[in-house]
């Protein structure tokens, strides 16, 4: 008795390579979502442009996703006959005709430099494009980013800053949940930070007054005038011999950008114990001849 699984072999697996062969005919495996294309510009339509990707089908590059800026005429951006890669964002429909973008590819191109930045700890500029009670929202590179109020070295007057470019460097990068946090007080304490070394006289203003000290604006970055540190003498007052706004000269004695610490003394420019007490505009007036001779003595330069 045959069997009824005995079936002629050949015309099935015939039936199935044929089957098999119409459908790789029919799809271009090479080009799917998130592949990158080589291809060239050939025509524009009201709502986009076709591009020629080698595919059965001229792909489509929508209006919209040209470019990251705002683009009134896409001839400007890409010409006739323009070879370029665009990132596939949409496999081919049921004509075989893929979706193409400029803009997404450049938003993965932006997220890469800015991680890349966030690696090295290096700043960028960024335009101010609005306000909210938390901070600023910016325009990274084409991307949305925020600075909070904390991190900002003007947290008042927010309004002034819309327009204006900042210097920031990163906090928090998350590409996955579109996060893109910065700081323009970081970027800034850096940048000051890569002008000054120990044993460098400075110049700033004194921009509070603490039981224990007095702090400096030094152009961005804020460095400690310790009350041991500003006389051999003791001080039994700050208020009294300091105002803020004051203008003062100072030794760097001690640098930690990691900390954010700048340390001053007044104290290695004294002539005698208690000068900056009794005379401290002569301190001050004399601070640039001193500055050598308070090198050797602390640092034997």
């Amino acid at each position: 008795m045959e069997s009824k699984s005995a079936r002629p072999r050949s015309a099935d697996a015939s039936f199935s390579m044929d089957d098999f062969a119409k459908a790789l005919e029919n799809y271009d495996y090479q080009f799917q979502k998130g592949q990158t294309a080589q291809g060239k510009v050939v025509s524009y339509e009201s709502n986009g442009v076709y591009v020629d990707i080698g595919a059965k089908s001229l792909a489509f590059l929508p209006a919209q996703e040209v470019s990251l800026r705002d683009v009134n005429d896409p001839t400007d951006l890409l010409p006739l006959g323009e070879e370029r890669e665009f990132l596939i964002i949409r496999e081919q429909d049921a004509d075989g005709q893929v979706l193409l973008s400029l803009r997404q590819l450049e938003i993965k191109q932006v997220w890469d430099r800015l991680a890349e930045l966030q690696d090295s700890s290096q700043s960028l500029s960024v335009r101010v494009t609005g306000t909210n009670k938390g901070g600023v929202t910016v325009n990274v590179q084409g991307l949305r980013g925020f600075i909070p109020r904390s991190h900002l070295l003007e947290r008042e007057d927010l309004q002034s800053l819309v327009g204006t470019t900042l210097n920031a460097s990163i906090l928090e990068l998350n590409q996955e949940a579109d996060k893109l946090v910065l700081s323009n007080r970081l970027a800034s304490r850096s940048a000051a930070f890569s002008q000054l070394e120990i044993g460098q006289l400075v110049e700033g203003k004194i921009s509070g007054i603490k039981p224990f000290g007095v702090f400096v604006d030094l152009d961005g970055a804020s460095g400690l005038l310790h009350i041991n540190q500003i006389s051999k003498n003791y001080v039994e007052s700050l208020s009294n011999l300091f105002q803020v706004g004051q203008i003062i000269k100072a030794m760097i004695v001690d640098l930690d950008e990691g900390k954010g610490r700048i340390s001053l003394s007044t104290k290695v420019l004294e002539n005698f114990p208690g000068e900056m007490l009794e005379k401290m505009a002569d301190v001050m007036a004399e601070a640039e001849d001193r500055r050598e001779r308070a090198r050797k003595a602390v640092w034997g330069e």
